[in-house]
């Protein structure tokens, strides 16, 4: 097990680069990447990095020429034999060969496109323009660069003892957290951790220690690196991304009404079984629900990632129930700005009514809250798809908060999705 406070403090990123492979990544981007190479490859969409915490100044705390160099070792990634030999011919979700040959071919040369990076008021600017396959990759690496350069910084005048007592402090609040989850019987929980993490060496460790500490109870990571690694199942799906272009394409209002629903019948085409999770909430769960085709109750079960967790899961009871499908059969992953207390508040509400499932996140890998005062708070950094052939991209979701887009399209997706009052709530991470 590696020695992190030591490896920090003798921190060289020529030996320790902050993205490690082009796998160093969620399971759900490669999922969602090879049905867009099948169904939109030549697409252009343009991502933004969005800081949603303004008071952290990272344009002040991380050095220009530092993020250059780290973009730059991304941009020279690619698959390696290993890499490509696994994705051929793992098992993932019970079902082996998931990537298509085509696909593998494609992803075997692929390399990340250019990037533009300005510095504005204390913030880095940081865009990704290309065709959607390629562009979107750079989604979960950028996040990953900024949170660990930020750590870094933070950590830079620290002397071995202190680094050593600092994460023997988070090591054993992680390892706290571990065994109020070991009482929660039934649990099911996976690492959600990546794009916030603290650090890679610190992903890994926490993954490790979910391992050790909940046994079964834990059922893998998103970050398909670490999965190979450690020998465990790669966990994820899809992601408002693919709604949010779909919708941006859309040529009428009636188009846009439809979109969300298109997305997820050329997902239906692709996957089977537990890779069939509707995620509701990019315009609104109740809406989405209550206009969705009957096919749509069916599939497997449901992700929550916004708005007030347990009311969303309510709303999906009800309904299956109004589609005459039995909740009790029904998958429900939990994924939005999870903690030990609302895992046990959720898993006692729902349990028996409901398969329930988690997916912890910022919470698991980037916990060092108070341990060096808040300058290594996790804090709101998202990067997103910002346009799709030039059109700009929208999402409601359930929280007002996370809304993003032009005013006056956001006001057009409301009136077509019929979006009413919303209960806004603060964005921790």
């Amino acid at each position: 097990m590696a020695d992190i406070a030591t490896r920090v403090y003798n921190h060289n990123w020529k030996i320790d680069p902050i993205v490690r492979s082009l796998i160093d990544t969620d399971f759900y981007k490669l999922l969602m990447c090879q049905s867009i190479f099948r169904n939109k490859p030549d697409t252009t969409v343009a991502f933004s990095l969005i800081n949603r915490s303004s008071s952290i100044r990272l344009a002040d705390l991380v050095d220009e020429g530092e993020l250059r160099e780290q973009l730059d070792h991304v941009r020279s990634l690619g698959l390696s034999r290993g890499e490509s030999t696994w994705l051929r011919g793992n098992t993932f979700y019970g079902k082996r060969q998931m990537f298509r040959p085509d696909f593998m071919e494609w992803f075997e040369q692929v390399r990340l496109p250019d990037y533009h990076l300005e510095k504005r008021d204390g913030q880095y600017e940081l865009t990704f323009e290309g065709r959607w396959p390629e562009v979107m990759l750079w989604e979960i690496p950028v996040l990953t660069v900024l949170m660990e350069l930020r750590s870094r910084a933070v950590l830079r005048d620290m002397g071995k003892f202190e680094l050593q007592i600092l994460y023997a402090r988070a090591m054993s609040r992680l390892w706290e957290k571990i065994e109020r989850l070991r009482r929660i019987d039934g649990l099911k929980i996976a690492d959600f951790g990546t794009r916030r993490r603290h650090s890679y060496l610190w992903q890994d460790w926490c993954v490790q220690a979910m391992q050790e500490g909940l046994g079964d109870a834990f059922t893998g990571t998103s970050n398909c690196a670490i999965a190979m690694k450690r020998d465990i199942e790669a966990i994820g799906t899809n992601a408002h991304e693919l709604p949010m272009v779909y919708a941006a394409l859309a040529n009428s209002d009636a188009e846009l009404a439809e979109a969300p629903y298109r997305v997820l019948a050329d997902w239906h085409e692709e996957h089977d079984g537990n890779l069939r999770m509707i995620l509701p909430d990019t315009y609104g769960t109740e809406g989405f629900l209550a206009r969705a085709p009957d096919w749509l109750s069916k599939w497997t079960g449901i992700r929550i990632d916004s708005g007030d967790p347990a009311a969303g899961a309510e709303t999906a009871i009800r309904w299956w129930q109004a589609r005459g499908e039995d909740p009790r059969e029904k998958l429900v992953i939990f994924s939005d700005g999870l903690d030990v207390d609302k895992i046990e508040e959720l898993q006692a509400r729902f349990a028996g009514r409901v398969k329930v499932s988690f997916g912890w996140g910022t919470m698991l890998t980037n916990d060092f809250r108070g341990l060096a005062g808040d300058r290594l708070a996790p804090f709101s950094l998202v990067c997103k798809a910002i346009s799709a052939n030039g059109r700009p991209t929208v999402k409601l979701s359930d929280n007002p908060n996370k809304a993003m887009g032009p005013k006056d399209e956001i006001a057009r997706y409301k009136r077509v999705f019929g979006i009413g009052d919303q209960v806004a709530q603060e964005i921790v991470v």
